[in-house]
């Protein structure tokens, strides 16, 4: 049986050229940057966040870059030479929590100092609490990027996420950790459907209309390394809340796919997320391994060893009390659930986690979905949120598709283990002798794959309970009601809440 359902759990399914995933930013941002040098009439860029002086190619390949390399001189350069190019940039009007992570005056920056074809306008239309959290390129209406990515500081890296690696540097020349992500690409018909979604949102949020010549050229990823899926269709999903000002409707396409995509399952639920807190995805879960007559299945997740201090007070705990209890529920139904996360052991025994912020479901080597939707209540429910999806209806029939997903699979296992580019991705092929292999990994001191384990102080039941008020404002899957953020604030028992903080506190900084 299907797993997509146009009008259920996507906006439809559509048809494409060529589709596909490429992993982490390194191979990312230079396809968007081989992409871009190829565009004649239009570009168009939304995301959560941008940053200008973001390096888009690095190493040897920057050497003989024809180009500037930087992403807003790049974006000024384009327009510089081609004259019929207009460049439409969207990104999400932050609120004051992120102003420290934040470049300022970025509408004096993008737009008035720059090309009068480079457009830039912040998105602040959204349902109270929400953020816009769509990731979204697209170039001449040929071809579309979608997935986790921003283009912004701190997100570049390789896929062997080095300890050490010179290109890894922020807007300010500072080092920064490993990280791992993922995008999709796609062209034909659908890059359409995705330039109207962009249209829509550029016009809500107070922009012109806007309309685009039709370009009938191909465009190449160029040096990227990108896996191919073959197959012409391509499903679309939204999450989106109701915003009466601009009559837009509730859409939750998003969570409807992962549960739907859950319950399907008969062998295997893979899962990479920056956070484990959907209370949907968690029910989901429960249903699945409780329902009678249904094969084991193996389930296994890749999720950050640690989060930022914010988020690991108000996100992190509802993910380890969900955790915890799905694995109890496994092993009563006789399921296996394992929790990894990646890391790389330095010289001085400690380990470095490669920060893991990618949002992909995969199911049974024969559906697979990548976007922007994170594993919380937020994303199922309140942001902004864009998933592109694949499946192998007839697996039988479709042996290609079939093998071109669990070649993205062995891959991505391979490169969190520490063995990306050793040819060894054949060894995570096998679902069935999957989870042994993934042990077997975690067991050795030498291989980044390890077991998922949070710090105990954030089970420590004597002031956790103090903070699930605030979790209520901070991850909701509705709009924010006012009355209810300050019944919740006003139920804080400030002075168990003040004691967590400060556990919080010496375990994360280790005092």
């Amino acid at each position: 049986m299907s797993i997509l359902k146009p009008g259920s759990n996507c906006m439809g399914i559509y048809q494409a050229g060529e589709t596909g995933v490429l992993i982490d930013a390194c191979d990312y941002y230079r396809a968007f940057y081989h992409a871009a040098c190829q565009a004649r009439r239009y570009i168009l860029l939304m995301g959560w966040q941008f940053d200008s002086a973001v390096r888009l190619v690095r190493g040897k390949e920057a050497k003989n870059a024809a180009m500037d390399l930087h992403f807003l001189r790049f974006l000024e350069d384009l327009c510089d030479r081609t004259p019929q190019l207009e460049i439409y940039l969207l990104a999400w009007d932050f609120s004051a929590v992120f102003s420290l992570e934040r470049e300022w005056f970025q509408d004096f920056i993008f737009d008035w100092t720059t090309n009068e074809r480079l457009h830039f306008r912040f998105d602040s239309v959204h349902a109270t609490g929400a953020t816009h959290h769509q990731k979204l390129i697209i170039v001449d209406g040929t071809i579309a990027f979608s997935g986790g990515m921003d283009i912004c500081s701190n997100r570049w890296d390789d896929r062997y996420h080095l300890k050490s690696n010179p290109e890894r540097t922020d807007i300010e020349g500072s080092i920064y950790g490993a990280y791992h992500d993922i995008q999709s690409y796609c062209t034909g018909p659908v890059v359409r459907v995705l330039s109207d979604l962009f249209t829509r949102r550029w016009l809500d949020s107070g922009g012109e209309s806007l309309k685009f010549p039709e370009v009938r050229r191909r465009i190449a990823l160029g040096a990227a390394e990108a896996f191919p899926l073959p197959t012409q269709e391509v499903a679309v999903s939204r999450t989106q809340a109701p915003v009466a000002s601009i009559g837009q409707q509730g859409v939750h396409e998003i969570r409807r796919l992962f549960i739907d995509a859950i319950m399907s399952a008969d062998r295997l639920i893979y899962l990479e997320n920056q956070y484990f807190s959907s209370q949907a995805i968690y029910a989901a879960l429960i249903a699945r391994m409780t329902a009678p007559d249904r094969p084991a299945l193996q389930i296994i997740m890749i999720l950050p060893d640690r989060l930022p201090f914010t988020e690991e007070l108000f996100l992190g705990l509802p993910q380890v009390k969900m955790l915890r209890a799905l694995q109890l529920v496994a092993e009563k139904t006789g399921h296996s659930l394992r929790v990894y996360s990646s890391t790389a052991l330095e010289d001085d025994g400690k380990r470095r986690m490669t920060f893991i912020h990618s949002k992909l479901l995969l199911v049974d080597d024969r559906f697979l979905t990548v976007g922007s939707a994170n594993a919380t209540n937020r994303s199922m429910g309140l942001d902004t949120e864009l998933n592109l999806s694949w499946e192998a209806a007839d697996p039988a029939g479709q042996p290609e598709l079939v093998a071109a997903i669990r070649g993205v699979r062995s891959s991505l296992l391979a490169e969190h283990a520490g063995l990306y580019g050793r040819g060894e991705e054949w060894k995570f092929d096998r679902i069935e002798e999957l989870t042994s292999h993934l042990e077997c990994l975690a067991d050795d001191g030498g291989a980044r794959l390890c077991r998922y384990a949070p710090d105990a102080f954030l089970e420590e039941n004597d002031w956790v309970e103090a903070l699930d008020p605030i979790a209520l404002v901070v991850d909701p899957e509705k709009p924010v009601d006012s009355e209810l953020m300050f019944e919740s604030f006003s139920k804080i028992d400030t002075s168990s809440f003040a004691r967590g903080i400060l556990k919080l506190s010496q375990g994360i900084l280790g005092i």
